[in-house]
């Protein structure tokens, strides 16, 4: 293709103005000149052009769908103006200031309770805190009524309730990915300030009925520095205002409820301020501790009950099996108490320990007993032939005297002894008529003063039957106490 008027340099014809070329019978090179000044001419058309006298570029006009999507929070040139006038006031005063306390509802909702600690005495708690309030500072102009959300940046520029916890030892906002702090505004000034926190808080326990107990916490919500005539705190919809997670489970413990309350509290240095409480009821599952610390405890006390049956002349079984009970329940007493804090009063759990305890320690003392009166016996045993026998020269006589009891063996045996020894005759009779005389009047009393006697005696003399009495008198004295004690403590 070449400009009108010239001649064609090849063979063709014109049309148009044009002189038109058979390409196909160029040759390669031309072709190929040819094709690169078209694609020059191309290039240069898709470059801007300039004004003319102005040097500016044209740039093409957006369409109208771009004209939809403009960034809206775009600030033009000059002074900006922004849609809610944080620079228009002071923040650091509260809302209304000077006149009327400003209300601050409050509403929580627990995400978990993740432990309870009885050592220390406190629980971790992790849930959502909101504030409500109303900053006329914050309106803005809005046609369609819709409130604006922004994170925790717009936190710092803006007055917050300064709301803290109450004997908190621990707390934080959750900060991952970003810090999990949400601000909503309405165009008409109501605020919405809701956090992410998990806080760690004292808990005054009383273990004198543990580990069958119920504990009463609380979290305790106040304002750290306006009083209740700058701030009133108070729960946005009452009983309502606590929502819990249905989820929520403890491995020690049931959660029975939860319920709100609020009251005023005094600090002689400041003065009033409104003070919210999230009580909660905790009530301690009871099976893990029977199976840790009562069932072995029982079951010591009841292995010591097997000594009874063992002879008491087996002195090393019968010694090692109380020992060993004994060290046993010493164990179990160390171990729970090492798992508790050190309370000054006495627990459920150290009554039922100790009494358990000291069974097991009588039985121990039970067996000692055994053995030495069991020592004395044997001892008089081989002192009893040993002893003289009484001399009475009566022959022929079986008759109880003073001195003694006489037979006609034990007469004729005194063969080999001294005559001083022996009694005459007239003392013999003397002997049996102060014997008679003194046995008519007192045959009655010494006749049931001997039944009572050998009662006695045969108790003591016969250590068998303290075994004997000790296999029942233990075991219906252990089941009256447990009777008790489940009836007071349970």
């Amino acid at each position: 293709m070449v400009e009108p008027g010239k001649t064609c340099p090849v063979e063709g014809h014109w049309k148009a103005g044009c002189c038109i070329v058979d390409v196909d019978k160029m040759p390669y090179f031309t072709r190929l000149v040819l094709f690169l000044f078209c694609l020059m001419v191309l290039v240069e058309s898709r470059k801007p052009r300039r004004k003319r006298w102005t040097g500016q570029l044209e740039m093409p006009k957006p369409s109208n769908s771009y004209k939809k999507n403009l960034d809206m929070t775009k600030i033009g040139t000059g002074k900006p103006q922004q849609l809610l006038r944080v620079d228009d006031h002071d923040f650091s005063m509260r809302p209304a200031f000077g006149g009327p306390a400003i209300p601050v509802g409050v509403d929580v909702q627990v995400e978990s309770l993740d432990s309870i600690s009885e050592v220390d005495m406190d629980f971790t708690m992790t849930l959502y805190l909101r504030h409500y309030w109303k900053d006329e500072r914050l309106a803005f102009p809005s046609t369609s009524n819709k409130s604006m959300t922004f994170d925790g940046r717009l936190v710092k520029k803006i007055w917050v309730p300064d709301v803290f916890f109450v004997h908190s030892k621990r707390s934080f906002i959750h900060d991952t990915t970003t810090d999990n702090i949400m601000l909503r505004v309405f165009p008409d000034g109501h605020v919405l300030y809701s956090m992410r926190i998990t806080v760690t808080a004292m808990c005054n326990m009383d273990f004198s009925h543990f580990p069958l107990d119920s504990q009463t916490c609380s979290l305790e919500l106040e304002s750290y520095a306006y009083t209740d005539e700058d701030l009133m705190l108070y729960w946005k919809n009452g009983d309502e205002s606590l929502k819990t997670d249905e989820k929520i489970s403890l491995s020690q413990f049931l959660i029975q409820k939860f319920h709100t309350t609020s009251r005023l509290a005094f600090y002689s240095s400041t003065g009033w301020y409104n003070r919210l409480y999230i009580n909660f009821t905790l009530h301690r599952h009871i099976f893990f501790f029977l199976l840790q610390t009562y069932f072995p405890a029982t079951l010591m006390v009841m292995l010591s009950w097997v000594s009874f049956w063992i002879d008491h002349k087996a002195v090393p079984a019968r010694v090692s099996l109380g020992i060993t009970t004994v060290l046993t329940m010493s164990t179990i007493i160390t171990g729970v108490n090492a798992s508790m804090p050190r309370v000054s009063y006495i627990k459920a759990v150290d009554i039922y320990l100790w009494v358990s305890f000291v069974f097991v320690f009588l039985s121990v003392l039970e067996y000692a007993a055994v053995n030495y009166l069991t020592t004395v016996q044997e001892w008089k045993e081989r002192k009893l032939p040993e002893k003289v026998p009484c001399m009475c020269g009566m022959p022929h006589s079986k008759t109880m005297m003073l001195d003694g009891s006489c037979s006609e063996s034990e007469a004729n045996s005194l063969a080999g002894y001294p005559r001083n020894h022996i009694l005459t005759e007239e003392e013999k009779q003397d002997k049996i008529v102060v014997h008679l005389a003194l046995g008519s009047e007192s045959s009655s009393s010494r006749k049931r003063g001997l039944l009572k006697g050998q009662v006695g005696l045969r108790l003591f003399q016969n250590t068998h039957a303290i075994d004997k009495y000790s296999r029942l008198i233990f075991p219906a004295s252990y089941i009256f106490f447990n009777l008790i004690y489940w009836s007071v403590f349970s």
